[in-house]
C-alpha cells in the first residue's frame, strides 16, 4: 500500500510559513511530487510556467497526479502544519474521497484559532490516485469546454464554488461537480490551516464571515491546540 505526498504552491508565500511548512512535511518520509511555479528543491520538483490563479491550480495538481506513481496520495499546501499522525491514515476503499476533518483554522500570527462541524479542505484529502487523476481530468476538460481555462483572476471564481473545490462532497444535483462520494476521518493531533495575507480562499476565520452558520463553532489559542506549540514554532 504505497502511499505519497502531492505539494503544489503558488510560489508567492515565503518566510517562516514556507519553510516551516515544508519541514513537517518532509517528516512524514513519504515520496513527495510537487508542482510549483517556480523550480523549488522540494522532493521531485516540476515548474510550470503559469500565472498563479485557480485554473493553474487545477492543473498543478493534475500535473502532479500524473507524475506521481503511488496509490494513495496526501494533498498538501504549502501553509498547512502537518502532524505525522495525519500521514498514518490508508484509504480502507479505492472509490471514496477521504477528508481528514481533524483541522483548525489558524488567523496568522494572532492567538486565534477556529475549527466547526464539517470543516474539511483540500488540502486534507487523502485519495487513491488514480481516482483523483480521473476526476481532476474531467475537470480540465470541462473547463476547456466551457471556456474556463482563459480564468486569470486569482480569486475564486463563481463556477468553481458552485462545482465544489473538494472532490465528492458536492453531488451533482446540488450543482456539483460529480456525483463522486467521501467520507472523513480524524488523525491523533489536527492540521493547522494558516491564513495569512496571501491565502487564496477566503480567511473565514469569524462567525461574522459566513452566509450559513456553521454548526459547533469553537475558538481557541495557541496553548489549547493538541500536539502543537505555535508560540514556539513560529517564534511568537
Amino acid at each position: 500500500m504505497k502511499k505519497g505526498i502531492i505539494y503544489y504552491t503558488d510560489s508567492r508565500l515565503s518566510g517562516p510559513i514556507f519553510s516551516i511548512v515544508q519541514k513537517h512535511i518532509l517528516k512524514a518520509e513519504l515520496p513527495i511530487t510537487s508542482v510549483s511555479l517556480k523550480p523549488i528543491n522540494f522532493g521531485k520538483n516540476f515548474y510550470l510556467d503559469l500565472k498563479p490563479n485557480y485554473v493553474t491550480m487545477i492543473r498543478q495538481i493534475a500535473k502532479a497526479l500524473e507524475e506521481s506513481h503511488d496509490k494513495y496520495v496526501f494533498f498538501c499546501e504549502h501553509d498547512v502544519l502537518y502532524p505525522l499522525s495525519h500521514f498514518e491514515f490508508t484509504p480502507p476503499r479505492d472509490d471514496i474521497f477521504y477528508y481528514n476533518a481533524n483541522t483548525w483554522r489558524w488567523k496568522y500570527p494572532a492567538n486565534l484559532l477556529i475549527t466547526y462541524d464539517r470543516l474539511m479542505s483540500l488540502s486534507g484529502l487523502c485519495v487513491n490516485r488514480e481516482l483523483a487523476l480521473a476526476n481532476y481530468k474531467r475537470r480540465l476538460a470541462k473547463m476547456a469546454e466551457n471556456g474556463y481555462t482563459q480564468e486569470v483572476r486569482r480569486g475564486e471564481p463563481d463556477w468553481a464554488r458552485k462545482w465544489g473545490y473538494e472532490p465528492g462532497t458536492k453531488k451533482i444535483k446540488r450543482g456539483g461537480f460529480s456525483d463522486d462520494d467521501f467520507e472523513t476521518w480524524k488523525s491523533k493531533y489536527p492540521l493547522i490551516d494558516i491564513r495569512h495575507n496571501k491565502t487564496f480562499s477566503q480567511a473565514k476565520v469569524t462567525l461574522d464571515s459566513f452566509t450559513h452558520k456553521p454548526n459547533n463553532w469553537q475558538e481557541t489559542t495557541f496553548d489549547k491546540i493538541p500536539g502543537w506549540n505555535l508560540k514556539k514554532l513560529f517564534d511568537l
